[in-house]
């Protein structure tokens, strides 16, 4: 009876082993991932013949307008005057105030994942058009004197992303919740398997 107790004893623990292995190596569903760049237009490391009139990013979830920031900036790290991003679903669109000339530009974003997680990334992309002209940087100025400082508002420059990555976000996995639930089951099993043995025990004598 004891050893075939046992058996069921060690039957049960690897089924709880298997169970966490299992969880473990399982992604976490899509409501609990982090919002990822899906597609954009124009593309990464584009080169377009004629300049866009707008910037359109798709993420693999619904984006939420109070927390989606597009920006494009050209060569020299100025910003190029956009809209507001048009959000609709998982897109996210904004239009350029002015004609965009020749040069590369780069693209930065960030928005919120469905966990609340913020995600942002960045691409490239160069504008050659034949019939425009090439950016043209501003002149440099000659620094007023001044008491107060002022604080610089050029932004930094961002590492070009993969649209389908998004840089220095840790990846999909499970979560603590799941860990936690991995971590209950086997206490679980463990107390029934024991529960178990003190019962036949009891009856063998």
């Amino acid at each position: 009876m004891r050893t075939h107790a046992r058996q069921n004893l060690a039957g049960l623990l690897a089924a709880a082993l298997t169970t966490v292995v299992v969880l473990l190596l399982v992604p976490a569903s899509p409501a609990a991932a982090h919002n990822t760049l899906k597609s954009a237009t124009p593309a990464k490391d584009a080169r377009l013949s004629e300049a866009p009139t707008q910037l359109t990013l798709e993420f693999m979830q619904k984006l939420n307008p109070a927390f989606t920031t597009i920006t494009l900036s050209d060569s020299g790290q100025q910003k190029v005057p956009t809209s507001e991003p048009a959000v609709n679903g998982a897109k996210g669109t904004v239009t350029f105030d002015q004609a965009l000339a020749n040069g590369t530009y780069t693209v930065a974003y960030r928005v919120v994942s469905a966990d609340g997680h913020p995600v942002r990334g960045s691409y490239r992309f160069t504008v050659a058009d034949p019939t425009a002209s090439p950016v043209v940087s501003a002149p440099a100025t000659t620094a007023v004197p001044s008491t107060t400082a002022v604080p610089s508002t050029t932004p930094t420059s961002a590492t070009a992303a993969s649209p389908a990555s998004v840089a220095g976000e840790p990846g999909d996995g499970p979560g603590p919740l799941v860990l936690i639930g991995a971590i209950l089951l086997i206490m679980i099993i463990a107390a029934a398997a024991v529960v178990l043995m003190r019962r036949r025990s009891i009856r063998a004598s």
